[in-house]
């Protein structure tokens, strides 16, 4: 009854004041409307990273707080009654609070494009850049939830019966947080973990690593789990405690320079100063060489064939990769052309007369 008493005993003047919150609200659609287009015009001529980022990221919930500010304002001058008054405040107040928080966590992405324009990771010398979006990706992480939990915890305080219970709960909140801990070990444990990703980097961003027999690079990195995209576009995922207990390789960890190797196994009579100076015509007409390491050498002889090494520097694994196809087929061509009788063979000796057995 006395709610029906708050909303209807005035109903003149709670559609007058309805109406003008709703006038003030549109207001600030408008504002917010005109603000952005003229942002996009903006955009559109100087092509600007912050504002670009800002009209993406920022434009729908600007488009929602101010409208609810504006008619925050105008909630002064409605004719509503104390309890009607009260209501539209509290409810106002809630919204608001809730599209701020909404409004923080995408500063967060705005501050992220900003840091990824300034430090492009494309580049072929991105040690810095994987080390910092590394730390930026999960401490982006953390400052959402923490926004988020923020924005409930003063959602709920603004209810006075909450505010009455936070001292109970702030006292007891030891003993959860002991319940909690043992209820929560294994995801404890990722946080912790990652948070030791985040600052110690056995691993990165973009970084190239050997896990579980499987060659990829580190896709993402979440609070609780690191998404490996393999070579042939498979998804690896592992919790980001595998990293601090188990043992992975690195190809990445210092330098994205790398050495790479190739096999080749000939007869004995193959001319090897030959072969080197192919190796070195091979590197030269390639752009996949980085010009820095390079040489051939006879690593082992076995019974039929002899063992040749060609080693060769390049500027990642990926080139590497690449580079070895190239340098393989180049050198077996080679050899297949100009010394055929250098490849591999088995040798057959008969002794005595192979067809005595046959005479009579």
């Amino acid at each position: 009854m006395k709610l029906a008493d708050i909303f209807f005993g005035s109903f003149d003047n709670l559609m007058i004041g309805i109406m003008q919150l709703v006038i003030g609200a549109f207001v600030g659609l408008v504002l917010a409307f005109v603000f952005f287009k003229l942002l996009d015009l903006y955009n559109k001529r100087e092509s600007p990273q912050l504002t670009k980022s800002i009209s993406n990221h920022l434009g729908a919930p600007v488009k929602v707080f101010l409208p609810l500010l504006f008619a925050a304002f105008t909630l002064a001058l409605t004719p509503f009654n104390m309890e009607q008054r009260l209501f539209f405040r509290r409810f106002l107040e809630i919204m608001n609070i809730a599209v701020f928080g909404w409004m923080l966590i995408k500063v967060t992405y705005v501050v992220q494009d900003m840091l990824r324009h300034k430090y492009q990771i494309s580049k072929p010398d991105n040690i810095r850049e994987r080390r910092l979006f590394t730390q930026l990706q999960f401490i982006k992480k953390i400052t959402i939830a923490l926004i988020a939990f923020l924005t409930v915890a003063f959602i709920l305080f603004s209810f006075e019966p909450v505010r009455t219970l936070g001292t109970g709960l702030l006292t007891s909140a030891g003993i959860a947080g002991v319940v909690l801990g043992f209820a929560a070990q294994r995801s404890l444990a990722n946080l912790l973990a990652g948070l030791q990703i985040a600052f110690s980097q056995p691993i990165r961003i973009d970084d190239v690593l050997v896990v579980e027999n499987e060659f990829g690079r580190v896709e993402e990195i979440t609070l609780t789990y690191v998404v490996l995209r393999i070579w042939d576009q498979r998804r690896l995922i592992l919790p980001l405690n595998y990293f601090i207990e188990k043992p992975f390789q690195n190809w990445t960890r210092s330098s994205a320079d790398i050495l790479a190797t190739v096999y080749l196994y000939t007869d004995y009579t193959m001319p090897i100063d030959e072969l080197r100076k192919e190796l070195m015509r091979v590197l030269a007409a390639t752009h996949l060489w980085d010009g820095k390491v390079a040489g051939l050498d006879l690593t082992d002889s076995q019974a039929n064939s002899l063992q040749l090494r060609a080693l060769m520097s390049a500027d990642n694994s990926s080139i590497a990769w690449d580079l070895r196809c190239h340098v393989r087929e180049k050198l077996i061509t080679f050899i297949q052309k100009n010394y055929p009788e250098s490849l591999p063979k088995t040798r057959t000796e008969f002794t005595g007369n192979p067809l005595q057995k046959y005479e009579s």
